[in-house]
């Protein structure tokens, strides 16, 4: 395979949720081959220190504050784009919420909301907005970053749960609706990964150990072990690939 496939030069790639974790790993990789990304999160010092470290290591990156569970700021993050790049060539939906760690029966409904308008909501505008823009350009990619959980109800779990599987539902709707409009839309589905967001379960040690012994790698994932993926499924390597979810766990739900 030519390595030109997974050359990004000259594309614009917001990733949300990037100022930490797996998000930071995909910006990372994304800019380190050639794509202009814009980092992108609630707050924007995290995003700020990601895009100025890409900057130091020779990528070009800058920073944008969004809060995707709100639609103003989705609304004005793209009227930024629209003004300083006048284009969007790659969208990741990366940022999540996941509130809420306990029996089903006791979500409340501040923890439904937040976990819904972040995960749905946000990634399903995030996703109109950006698509209107490559529809105007004539193409684009979006990756979703979705979870095994959505194929597998995790415990404890379960609003999360049910909002991942609707993302990957989403994925290939967005797939076959704007598949004749040269825009690309794929899935990553992570397994259990060492990050911050997953700290409830990494950092108890019977929860851990539970989980490790369904995972064949035996062992927990690092964020760069996901961004290698998202790099194939943006590029010019997966140029027939829409539609897709790609499980990246290790071998758990093997």
């Amino acid at each position: 395979m030519q390595t030109e496939l997974f050359d990004l030069t000259g594309k614009v790639a917001l990733v949300t949720g990037a100022s930490r974790g797996i998000g930071e790993s995909i910006a990372r990789l994304l800019a380190a081959h050639g794509a202009e990304v814009i980092v992108s999160s609630r707050k924007i010092e995290g995003c700020e220190r990601v895009a100025q470290s890409i900057r130091e290591n020779g990528g070009k990156a800058s920073a944008m504050a969004c809060h995707v569970g709100e639609m103003a700021q989705i609304e004005n993050t793209f009227k930024q784009i629209k003004e300083k790049y006048n284009r969007i060539d790659i969208l990741v939906n990366n940022a999540a919420a996941n509130p809420y760690f306990g029996h089903i029966l006791d979500t409340n409904l501040a923890a439904y909301d937040k976990t819904v308008d972040v995960n749905v909501r946000g990634y399903f505008f995030m996703s109109i907005e950006a698509g209107k823009m490559m529809k105007e350009q004539g193409g684009g990619v979006i990756l979703n970053t979705a979870s095994v959980n959505g194929l597998s109800p995790g415990d404890m779990q379960g609003i999360y749960s049910i909002t991942k599987a609707a993302v990957i539902s989403m994925t290939k709707s967005f797939a076959k609706e704007c598949g004749s409009l040269n825009i690309r839309v794929n899935a990553l589905l992570p397994g259990l990964t060492d990050t911050k967001f997953a700290s409830a379960l990494t950092s108890n040690d019977h929860i851990l150990k539970t989980a490790l012994k369904v995972i064949p790698l035996g062992r927990v994932a690092h964020p760069d072990e996901m961004a290698g993926t998202v790099l194939y499924l943006v590029s010019d390597a997966s140029s027939y690939t829409t539609g897709a979810t790609v499980v990246v766990d290790g071998g758990m739900m093997a």
